[in-house]
């Protein structure tokens, strides 16, 4: 019986392993990047585009990517939306994003709203917060990480 029990205990003790080993792909590493490190790294995006803000002085350009968008304020990125990020995919359950996100050492839960949930994530010299949005089914709709201070 504790036979069979191992094999699950071993995954879930490497999942933050898992997770720290997307190394230079992790994507907190695009949030900071100047447009000539982002465009050396990832390549030039699909489309470009603007963004209103609440306020004009809110506005973004965003680059898209087929991976997710990149907001750049002034000449640096400042949040990143994914399709896939930290192990969370889009249609992905609220259940299985708390678990990935319970496992990771990086992340610990800030907030929870009614279609969202917020994680201060570590790694940088500014603070870093990843959202997920939910649809009323509680399935992932979008996934970012953004300097919250900004």
């Amino acid at each position: 019986m504790i036979l069979q029990k191992i094999p699950v205990i071993l995954l879930l003790l490497l999942i933050p392993s898992i997770l720290a080993a997307e190394g230079a792909d992790d994507p907190v590493n695009l949030i900071g990047l100047t447009l000539n490190e982002l465009i050396n790294s990832k390549g030039v995006p699909e489309s470009v585009h603007s963004v209103r803000g609440p306020e004009e002085w809110q506005d973004d350009v965003v680059f898209v990517y087929n991976w997710g968008d990149v907001f750049i304020i002034k000449d640096r990125v400042w949040q990143a939306g994914f399709k896939s990020a930290m192990g969370i995919k889009t249609g992905d359950s609220a259940a299985s994003v708390s678990l990935i996100l319970g496992f990771n050492a990086t992340a610990r839960l800030a907030e929870n709203r009614q279609n969202s949930v917020f994680y201060f994530l570590d790694g940088k010299s500014w603070p870093l917060l990843l959202r997920c949005d939910f649809d009323k089914d509680g399935r992932v709709t979008a996934i970012f990480i953004y300097r919250s201070d900004l």
